[in-house]
């Protein structure tokens, strides 16, 4: 899942990224508020954290422009304004949740979490091939009952097959949607990666699901379904 972090306190953004990121999240960060209002109506995204006091743009202005080109987007807003009046002005206007600073990481993680479940039906936030489950929300991935345990890019790369499972992809295409980068040809990076997945994914298991599509790329392929 991909969140969107306007603030810009660079130390706390830093951190709160490495954070989101650990917790497998793709995270990209903006600096203001118009950087913050562009990105947030261009690109999809899951979930934004947004700041109130920005340069350029006001959190509140952000926030409101949000509501209108993205009106099921959830909301979080992150900021040191802790007076009623505030919260009551950020709820209004369309904020799904308000932590004020400082806060715990635990806690701010807590409350993503939330919102992304109320936010997502089942049919999005699990996905499911076969005996391989991935739970976007919990960050869980497991195969006939037990659990897989990922790193950050695991995760993204697995996620990626499996929402495209059935599908050819290729190595231009898994660098684009799980590193954001160009297809460099004389990396081997995916190749890597889906070895490092093969093994947590397909060993021990009778039935393989990774495949390589010779001149093209790869191909989870399995049976995927909508769980009940």
């Amino acid at each position: 899942m991909r969140i969107l972090i306007a603030e810009d306190d660079t130390v706390l953004a830093h951190f709160v990224r490495q954070g989101l990121q650990r917790e497998h999240y793709a995270v990209d960060v903006v600096e203001d508020g118009e950087q913050a209002r562009a990105m947030g109506s261009e690109f999809y995204y899951d979930l934004v954290i947004l700041d109130l006091n920005m340069p350029k743009l006001d959190g509140v202005s952000v926030l409101r422009h949000l509501r209108v080109k993205r009106p099921s987007l959830p909301v979080l807003v992150l900021t040191q304004r802790d007076r009623v009046e505030d919260r009551v002005q950020c709820l209004d206007t369309g904020a799904d949740d308000y932590l004020p600073k400082p806060f715990s990481f635990k806690e701010l993680s807590a409350r993503i979490r939330a919102l992304l479940r109320r936010s997502h039906l089942p049919s999005e936030s699990l996905l499911v091939v076969e005996d391989l489950q991935l739970d976007r929300v919990e960050h869980r991935a497991e195969r006939a009952g037990r659990r897989i345990d990922l790193t950050s890019k695991e995760f993204s790369l697995l996620e990626y097959l499996m929402r495209n499972a059935g599908r050819q992809v290729s190595r231009a295409m898994i660098i684009e949607h799980v590193w954001n980068l160009t297809f460099d040809t004389t990396t081997n990076i995916v190749d890597v990666y889906i070895n490092y997945l093969r093994r947590k994914v397909d060993d021990g298991h009778p039935r393989k699901l990774i495949h390589t599509v010779r001149g093209v790329g790869y191909e989870l392929n399995g049976d995927a379904r909508v769980p009940a």
